[in-house]
């Protein structure tokens, strides 16, 4: 597929405001693929996993990876830290979150949150989808293509 131009970004943007309104899209937005949505349970994601994903991905700039704390994420989601400990534990014993930690001389920052596992475990619904697309848009294609009504032919008995 084709990488989006500047005006199909514009229009995706006045879409989302018709949706959500002008307010709450200057308010911020995020780009969130819905393979990963639609397929949360075949990637074996809770809904507070899910939740702490969306987050991150709000957090995450074109300048670097997100790093919110887990007490930032808990009172956003309102929860306690330690569940936030224990699902960001288990998303990245699944594979789908790399923790970096950031230590200074003075102790311990945030952690920078890397989601290449996710993207990765993501691709194959990715693909399936595209392939479906791909399908839809011959088929739609080769009907567009035909000129007329569908030529018919007489029958007669015996035949």
């Amino acid at each position: 597929m084709a990488a989006k131009t500047q005006t199909d970004s514009s229009t995706d943007l006045r879409t989302n405001e018709k949706k959500w309104t002008k307010p709450l899209m200057e308010a911020g937005w995020t780009a969130m693929p819905s393979v990963i949505i639609e397929n949360q349970r075949q990637l074996g994601l809770e809904p507070l996993d899910l939740n702490i994903v969306v987050y991150l991905a709000s957090k995450w700039t074109a300048e670097g990876k997100p790093y919110p704390s887990k007490s930032t994420m808990a009172k956003a989601m309102n929860v306690h830290p330690r569940t936030i400990q224990k699902h960001i534990a288990s998303l990245e014993a699944a594979g789908y979150i790399r923790r970096e930690e950031r230590r200074t001389e003075t102790g311990s920052r945030t952690n920078i949150y890397h989601l290449d596992g996710l993207i990765k475990a993501a691709r194959p619904f990715a693909d399936e989808k595209l392939a479906e697309i791909e399908e839809k848009t011959a088929i739609h294609k080769l009907r567009q293509n035909r000129r007329g009504a569908p030529k018919l032919r007489v029958v007669k008995d015996g035949d």
